[in-house]
Protein backbone atom coordinates (compact mmCIF):
# COMPACT_ATOMS: atom_id res chain seq x y z
CA UNK A 1 0.00 0.00 0.00
CA UNK A 2 1.30 3.48 -0.89
CA UNK A 3 0.65 6.15 1.73
CA UNK A 4 1.81 9.70 1.03
CA UNK A 5 0.37 11.59 4.02
CA UNK A 6 0.33 10.93 7.75
CA UNK A 7 -0.34 12.74 11.03
CA UNK A 8 1.94 12.01 13.99
CA UNK A 9 2.34 13.31 17.56
CA UNK A 10 5.84 13.90 18.89
CA UNK A 11 6.99 14.78 22.41
CA UNK A 12 10.41 15.72 23.68
CA UNK A 13 11.42 14.26 27.03
CA UNK A 14 10.78 16.26 30.18
CA UNK A 15 13.82 17.53 32.05
CA UNK A 16 14.67 15.84 35.36
CA UNK A 17 14.04 17.64 38.62
CA UNK A 18 16.88 19.26 40.53
CA UNK A 19 17.64 17.68 43.91
CA UNK A 20 17.63 19.27 47.35
CA UNK A 21 20.18 17.53 49.56
CA UNK A 22 22.78 18.33 52.20
CA UNK A 23 26.01 16.55 52.92
CA UNK A 24 25.79 14.31 55.97
CA UNK A 25 29.26 12.81 56.27
CA UNK A 26 31.24 11.89 59.29
CA UNK A 27 33.99 14.33 60.20
CA UNK A 28 32.63 16.86 57.65
CA UNK A 29 31.00 19.62 59.70
CA UNK A 30 28.66 22.01 57.97
CA UNK A 31 28.73 19.91 54.84
CA UNK A 32 26.48 22.28 52.95
CA UNK A 33 24.07 21.77 50.01
CA UNK A 34 24.82 18.87 47.66
CA UNK A 35 21.74 18.53 45.44
CA UNK A 36 22.64 17.81 41.80
CA UNK A 37 20.97 19.08 38.63
CA UNK A 38 18.39 17.11 36.72
CA UNK A 39 19.27 15.69 33.28
CA UNK A 40 17.99 17.22 30.06
CA UNK A 41 15.16 15.47 28.24
CA UNK A 42 15.81 13.78 24.90
CA UNK A 43 14.86 15.35 21.56
CA UNK A 44 12.74 13.82 18.78
CA UNK A 45 14.41 13.93 15.36
CA UNK A 46 13.10 12.99 11.93
CA UNK A 47 15.72 11.48 9.62
CA UNK A 48 15.41 10.96 5.87
CA UNK A 49 16.28 7.40 4.89
CA UNK A 50 16.34 5.46 1.62
CA UNK A 51 15.44 2.35 3.58
CA UNK A 52 11.78 3.37 3.76
CA UNK A 53 9.60 4.59 0.88
CA UNK A 54 6.14 4.96 2.40
CA UNK A 55 4.45 6.67 5.34
CA UNK A 56 2.26 3.62 5.98
CA UNK A 57 3.90 2.72 9.31
CA UNK A 58 2.90 6.06 10.77
CA UNK A 59 -0.78 5.23 10.31
CA UNK A 60 -0.39 2.40 12.84
CA UNK A 61 2.18 4.01 15.15
CA UNK A 62 1.52 7.77 15.22
CA UNK A 63 3.10 8.67 18.59
CA UNK A 64 6.81 9.18 19.25
CA UNK A 65 8.41 10.38 22.48
CA UNK A 66 11.98 10.87 23.64
CA UNK A 67 13.17 9.76 27.06
CA UNK A 68 12.83 12.06 30.05
CA UNK A 69 15.91 13.22 31.93
CA UNK A 70 16.88 11.61 35.21
CA UNK A 71 16.41 13.48 38.47
CA UNK A 72 19.40 15.00 40.22
CA UNK A 73 20.76 13.21 43.30
CA UNK A 74 22.69 13.98 46.45
CA UNK A 75 26.47 14.36 46.53
CA UNK A 76 26.13 16.68 43.52
CA UNK A 77 25.25 13.83 41.17
CA UNK A 78 23.82 15.06 37.88
CA UNK A 79 20.77 13.28 36.52
CA UNK A 80 21.21 11.24 33.34
CA UNK A 81 20.26 12.99 30.08
CA UNK A 82 17.31 11.38 28.29
CA UNK A 83 17.92 9.40 25.10
CA UNK A 84 16.92 11.02 21.81
CA UNK A 85 14.23 9.48 19.60
CA UNK A 86 15.20 9.25 15.92
CA UNK A 87 12.37 8.46 13.50
CA UNK A 88 13.19 7.43 9.91
CA UNK A 89 10.99 8.85 7.15
CA UNK A 90 11.25 8.47 3.36
CA UNK A 91 13.56 10.79 1.44
CA UNK A 92 11.35 13.51 -0.03
CA UNK A 93 9.20 14.01 3.07
CA UNK A 94 7.89 17.48 3.86
CA UNK A 95 7.28 18.14 7.57
CA UNK A 96 4.52 20.57 8.59
CA UNK A 97 3.28 21.77 11.96
CA UNK A 98 -0.31 20.53 11.79
CA UNK A 99 -1.61 23.38 13.97
CA UNK A 100 0.06 26.36 12.26
CA UNK A 101 0.67 24.96 8.78
CA UNK A 102 4.34 26.04 8.97
CA UNK A 103 6.74 23.95 6.90
CA UNK A 104 9.45 22.82 9.32
CA UNK A 105 11.65 20.88 6.93
CA UNK A 106 11.99 19.40 3.45
CA UNK A 107 14.01 16.21 3.83
CA UNK A 108 15.47 15.64 0.37
CA UNK A 109 18.84 14.02 1.21
CA UNK A 110 19.52 10.62 2.73
CA UNK A 111 20.60 11.09 6.36
CA UNK A 112 19.27 14.65 6.63
CA UNK A 113 17.81 15.27 10.11
CA UNK A 114 15.57 17.86 11.74
CA UNK A 115 14.69 18.33 15.41
CA UNK A 116 10.90 18.46 15.70
CA UNK A 117 10.37 18.30 19.51
CA UNK A 118 13.20 19.40 21.78
CA UNK A 119 13.61 18.02 25.26
CA UNK A 120 13.13 20.11 28.37
CA UNK A 121 16.08 21.43 30.35
CA UNK A 122 16.85 19.74 33.64
CA UNK A 123 16.14 21.68 36.82
CA UNK A 124 18.96 23.00 39.03
CA UNK A 125 19.70 21.39 42.38
CA UNK A 126 20.03 23.36 45.59
CA UNK A 127 23.84 23.31 45.38
CA UNK A 128 23.48 25.82 42.55
CA UNK A 129 21.88 28.38 44.84
CA UNK A 130 24.50 28.45 47.60
CA UNK A 131 26.01 31.87 48.21
CA UNK A 132 27.97 33.73 50.84
CA UNK A 133 24.75 34.89 52.46
CA UNK A 134 22.77 31.68 51.97
CA UNK A 135 24.88 28.73 52.99
CA UNK A 136 21.97 26.27 53.21
CA UNK A 137 19.59 27.02 50.32
CA UNK A 138 16.46 24.96 50.10
CA UNK A 139 15.61 26.14 46.66
CA UNK A 140 15.67 23.71 43.73
CA UNK A 141 13.97 23.64 40.33
CA UNK A 142 11.68 21.17 38.59
CA UNK A 143 12.62 20.04 35.11
CA UNK A 144 11.09 21.87 32.18
CA UNK A 145 8.58 20.01 30.02
CA UNK A 146 9.61 18.87 26.55
CA UNK A 147 8.05 20.26 23.40
CA UNK A 148 4.91 18.58 22.09
CA UNK A 149 3.73 18.88 18.53
CA UNK A 150 1.34 17.39 16.03
CA UNK A 151 3.02 17.03 12.64
CA UNK A 152 1.68 16.43 9.16
CA UNK A 153 4.05 14.45 6.96
CA UNK A 154 3.68 14.73 3.21
CA UNK A 155 5.74 12.62 0.82
CA UNK A 156 6.80 13.99 -2.55
CA UNK A 157 8.78 11.50 -4.58
CA UNK A 158 12.11 12.64 -5.96
CA UNK A 159 12.20 12.22 -9.73
CA UNK A 160 13.85 14.02 -12.64
CA UNK A 161 11.06 13.35 -15.16
CA UNK A 162 7.32 13.10 -14.59
CA UNK A 163 4.74 11.39 -16.82
CA UNK A 164 1.30 12.97 -17.22
CA UNK A 165 -1.66 12.11 -19.41
CA UNK A 166 -5.13 10.65 -19.53
CA UNK A 167 -5.77 7.19 -18.06
CA UNK A 168 -4.78 4.45 -20.50
CA UNK A 169 -2.45 6.82 -22.41
CA UNK A 170 0.34 4.24 -22.13
CA UNK A 171 2.32 5.69 -19.19
CA UNK A 172 2.77 2.37 -17.37
CA UNK A 173 3.81 0.58 -20.56
CA UNK A 174 6.26 3.38 -21.31
CA UNK A 175 7.96 3.35 -17.90
CA UNK A 176 8.19 -0.45 -18.07
CA UNK A 177 9.84 -0.19 -21.50
CA UNK A 178 12.52 2.35 -20.51
CA UNK A 179 13.31 1.19 -16.96
CA UNK A 180 13.21 -1.81 -14.65
CA UNK A 181 9.93 -0.65 -13.07
CA UNK A 182 7.12 -3.18 -13.36
CA UNK A 183 3.82 -1.36 -12.81
CA UNK A 184 0.45 -3.00 -13.37
CA UNK A 185 -0.48 -2.83 -17.07
CA UNK A 186 -3.95 -3.56 -18.46
CA UNK A 187 -6.22 -2.41 -21.29
CA UNK A 188 -8.60 -0.47 -19.05
CA UNK A 189 -8.34 2.97 -17.39
CA UNK A 190 -6.97 3.58 -13.88
CA UNK A 191 -4.76 0.49 -13.74
CA UNK A 192 -2.19 2.75 -12.01
CA UNK A 193 -3.49 3.52 -8.53
CA UNK A 194 -0.24 4.64 -6.89
CA UNK A 195 2.88 6.44 -8.21
CA UNK A 196 5.66 4.31 -9.69
CA UNK A 197 9.35 5.20 -9.98
CA UNK A 198 11.78 3.86 -12.57
CA UNK A 199 15.49 4.47 -13.17
CA UNK A 200 16.52 4.95 -16.80
CA UNK A 201 20.14 3.96 -17.41
CA UNK A 202 22.30 5.92 -19.86
CA UNK A 203 25.82 5.53 -21.15
CA UNK A 204 28.80 6.82 -19.15
CA UNK A 205 27.15 5.55 -15.96
CA UNK A 206 24.54 8.27 -15.97
CA UNK A 207 20.87 7.76 -15.18
CA UNK A 208 17.69 9.63 -14.35
CA UNK A 209 14.56 8.82 -12.36
CA UNK A 210 11.14 8.87 -13.99
CA UNK A 211 7.81 9.02 -12.10
CA UNK A 212 4.49 7.64 -13.34
CA UNK A 213 1.38 8.85 -11.52
CA UNK A 214 -2.29 7.82 -11.91
CA UNK A 215 -3.95 9.30 -14.98
CA UNK A 216 -5.57 12.72 -14.84
CA UNK A 217 -9.07 13.33 -16.16
CA UNK A 218 -10.97 16.48 -17.04
CA UNK A 219 -12.30 18.10 -13.87
CA UNK A 220 -9.50 16.68 -11.73
CA UNK A 221 -8.91 20.08 -10.10
CA UNK A 222 -12.49 19.79 -8.76
CA UNK A 223 -11.72 16.42 -7.16
CA UNK A 224 -12.60 14.01 -9.98
CA UNK A 225 -10.43 10.96 -10.56
CA UNK A 226 -7.14 10.02 -8.89
CA UNK A 227 -4.39 11.90 -10.73
CA UNK A 228 -4.64 15.26 -9.00
CA UNK A 229 -4.19 13.59 -5.61
CA UNK A 230 -0.72 12.45 -6.69
CA UNK A 231 0.42 15.46 -8.73
CA UNK A 232 2.57 16.54 -5.79
CA UNK A 233 4.92 13.71 -6.72
CA UNK A 234 5.96 15.43 -9.94
CA UNK A 235 6.31 18.92 -8.44
CA UNK A 236 10.05 18.35 -7.95
CA UNK A 237 10.64 17.14 -11.51
CA UNK A 238 12.67 19.16 -13.98
CA UNK A 239 10.94 17.88 -17.11
CA UNK A 240 7.47 16.56 -17.96
CA UNK A 241 6.55 14.00 -20.59
CA UNK A 242 2.94 14.48 -21.68
CA UNK A 243 1.76 11.17 -23.14
CA UNK A 244 -1.15 11.27 -25.60
CA UNK A 245 -2.86 8.19 -27.04
CA UNK A 246 -3.08 8.52 -30.84
CA UNK A 247 -4.33 5.00 -31.54
CA UNK A 248 -7.46 4.41 -33.57
CA UNK A 249 -9.15 3.12 -30.40
CA UNK A 250 -8.34 6.17 -28.26
CA UNK A 251 -11.33 7.47 -26.33
CA UNK A 252 -10.35 11.13 -26.90
CA UNK A 253 -9.24 13.22 -29.84
CA UNK A 254 -5.50 13.77 -29.23
CA UNK A 255 -5.58 17.57 -29.51
CA UNK A 256 -8.57 17.79 -27.17
CA UNK A 257 -6.91 15.37 -24.75
CA UNK A 258 -3.67 17.35 -24.73
CA UNK A 259 -5.39 20.68 -24.07
CA UNK A 260 -7.60 19.18 -21.34
CA UNK A 261 -4.64 17.81 -19.36
CA UNK A 262 -2.69 21.04 -19.77
CA UNK A 263 -5.71 22.93 -18.44
CA UNK A 264 -5.83 20.68 -15.36
CA UNK A 265 -2.13 21.25 -14.69
CA UNK A 266 -2.63 25.01 -14.93
CA UNK A 267 -5.49 24.86 -12.44
CA UNK A 268 -3.39 22.77 -10.04
CA UNK A 269 -0.18 24.81 -10.17
CA UNK A 270 0.73 27.41 -12.82
CA UNK A 271 4.43 26.80 -12.14
CA UNK A 272 4.00 23.10 -12.90
CA UNK A 273 2.10 23.97 -16.08
CA UNK A 274 5.05 26.12 -17.19
CA UNK A 275 7.59 23.34 -16.58
CA UNK A 276 9.56 22.28 -19.71
CA UNK A 277 7.89 19.36 -21.43
CA UNK A 278 8.00 16.97 -24.35
CA UNK A 279 4.89 15.49 -25.95
CA UNK A 280 4.86 11.75 -26.60
CA UNK A 281 2.42 10.38 -29.18
CA UNK A 282 2.02 6.83 -27.87
CA UNK A 283 0.90 3.49 -29.33
CA UNK A 284 2.43 4.01 -32.76
CA UNK A 285 2.12 0.27 -33.41
CA UNK A 286 -1.67 0.76 -33.64
CA UNK A 287 -1.73 4.50 -34.37
CA UNK A 288 -4.15 6.41 -36.56
CA UNK A 289 -1.81 8.43 -38.82
CA UNK A 290 -4.33 11.27 -39.05
CA UNK A 291 -4.44 11.59 -35.26
CA UNK A 292 -0.65 11.57 -35.03
CA UNK A 293 -0.40 14.27 -37.68
CA UNK A 294 -3.04 16.43 -35.96
CA UNK A 295 -1.18 16.24 -32.65
CA UNK A 296 2.16 17.04 -34.31
CA UNK A 297 0.65 20.13 -36.01
CA UNK A 298 -0.82 21.28 -32.70
CA UNK A 299 2.51 20.85 -30.91
CA UNK A 300 4.33 22.69 -33.69
CA UNK A 301 1.98 25.66 -33.26
CA UNK A 302 2.69 25.62 -29.49
CA UNK A 303 6.43 25.21 -29.95
CA UNK A 304 6.51 21.91 -28.01
CA UNK A 305 8.54 18.97 -29.42
CA UNK A 306 6.47 15.88 -30.23
CA UNK A 307 7.87 12.34 -30.37
CA UNK A 308 5.83 9.47 -31.88
CA UNK A 309 6.75 6.26 -30.02
CA UNK A 310 5.64 2.71 -29.43
CA UNK A 311 6.58 1.26 -26.05
CA UNK A 312 5.61 -2.21 -27.37
CA UNK A 313 7.95 -2.26 -30.39
CA UNK A 314 10.50 0.30 -29.16
CA UNK A 315 9.86 2.61 -32.12
CA UNK A 316 10.92 6.18 -31.36
CA UNK A 317 12.14 5.39 -27.83
CA UNK A 318 15.91 5.98 -28.35
CA UNK A 319 15.54 9.51 -29.85
CA UNK A 320 13.15 10.47 -27.06
CA UNK A 321 15.49 9.23 -24.30
CA UNK A 322 18.40 11.05 -25.95
CA UNK A 323 16.40 14.28 -25.99
CA UNK A 324 15.44 13.82 -22.32
CA UNK A 325 19.10 13.26 -21.42
CA UNK A 326 20.14 16.42 -23.30
CA UNK A 327 17.51 18.44 -21.45
CA UNK A 328 18.60 17.09 -18.06
CA UNK A 329 22.39 17.01 -18.39
CA UNK A 330 23.32 19.76 -20.85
Amino acid sequence: MFIDEAIIDVAGGNGGNGCMAFRREKFVPRGGPSGGDGGDGGTVYLRASHHTNTLLAFRYNPRYAAERGGHGEGSNRHGRNGADCIVDVPVGTLVYDADTGECLADLTTDGQMVAVARGGRGGRGNARFASSVNRAPRRHEPGQPGERRTLRLELKLLADVGLVGYPNAGKSTFIAAVSAARPKIADYPFTTLVPNLGVVGLENYRSFVIADIPGIIEGAHEGRGLGLQFLRHIERTRLLLHLVDVSAMAAHDPVTAYDAIENELAHYDPELAARPRLVVATKQDIADPARTAALERHCQQLGVPCFPVSAVTGEGIPPLIQQVARRLFS
